[in-house]
């Protein structure tokens, strides 16, 4: 069956590229989501995620973050605005379910935070797995979606936010400049931006939170061959204003031209990049 093309939610820039929905969610859960495992494993290891955390995980997407706290013992909400993920994170997290979750210590709720049922509210961890510091306005992003989530954590709450390592220690951040060169007839220079190291002090900062430590992760990307890198690169959304700019054959293209160093002689794709969080409470 020939993929119906839909119009992806606006993303940070303003873009509206044209782009299969459930093929980059399965692109996204079958290729690239499991990239950020390291981070994952380290954050829940430092706050000691288990029976005792009520976890409220922000852009959950296809919920393997989520489904690990889980396995902890955490009662976990994951909440996303694509659907098309959270079907994914169903299948995962409530496989036996079909509309409605039934089972408390699991809830995956489309769109904001206060759409969660009010008896999941007293988060005692938040986590934003999602990596700032590439993409212009996604620290403006999310400082709108911690307002609407942080009223319903507890005192002392910990909440993670992630963001992208130092460039010269994130091989991928070579190939997101190929993806910003491709925008620039479209977006200038305002479709990506170099990773700050302050990013995630000042987003918690205007958050109202006080940071409480930071770590550093490694997470290198590694892929089968050139076309699942493509297409896992792509499923992160970093790509959008580009292919908003040009289109997905023009992209295509440069991208398996900029992974060609990465590139290795049994012809899988290895990119090393370190990746960091902090954690913040809630006063």
């Amino acid at each position: 069956m020939t993929p119906t093309l839909v119009r992806q939610h606006p993303s940070r820039t303003g873009a509206t590229p044209r782009v299969d929905l459930r093929a980059r969610a399965r692109d996204w859960s079958e290729i690239q989501e499991r990239m950020l495992v390291p981070l994952y494993e380290a954050v829940y290891e430092r706050l000691d995620v288990g029976p005792a955390t009520r976890l409220l995980g922000l852009g959950c997407g296809s919920g393997l973050a989520l489904l690990m706290a889980a396995s902890r013992g955490a009662a976990i909400t994951g909440v996303d605005t694509s659907s098309d993920r959270l079907a994914l994170a169903r299948e995962r997290l409530l496989p036996d379910e079909r509309d409605t979750p039934t089972r408390t210590s699991t809830r995956i709720v489309r769109g904001s935070p206060t759409e969660a049922p009010a008896d999941t509210a007293g988060y005692t961890v938040v986590t934003a797995f999602e990596p700032i510091g590439c993409l212009a306005g996604d620290a403006e992003g999310l400082g709108e979606l911690l307002a609407e989530a942080l009223p319903l954590a507890g005192h002392g709450a910990a909440v993670v936010l992630a963001g992208w390592g130092p460039p010269e220690r994130c091989t991928t951040s070579t190939v997101l400049r190929v993806a910003a060169k491709l925008a620039e007839p479209l977006h200038g220079a305002d479709a990506w931006r170099p990773t700050e190291r302050d990013d995630l002090e000042r987003v918690a900062e205007r958050a109202g939170l006080r940071p409480d430590g930071s770590g550093r992760v490694a997470c290198p990307f590694g892929y089968a061959d050139t076309d699942s890198a493509v297409r896992g690169l792509k499923s992160t959304g970093l790509f959008d204003p580009a292919i908003t700019a040009t289109d997905q054959v023009q992209v295509d293209k440069e991208l398996t031209e900029a992974l060609h160093p990465y590139q290795r002689a049994d012809g899988t794709v290895w990119m090393p990049n370190v990746f960091r969080y902090l954690v913040a409470r809630v006063p």
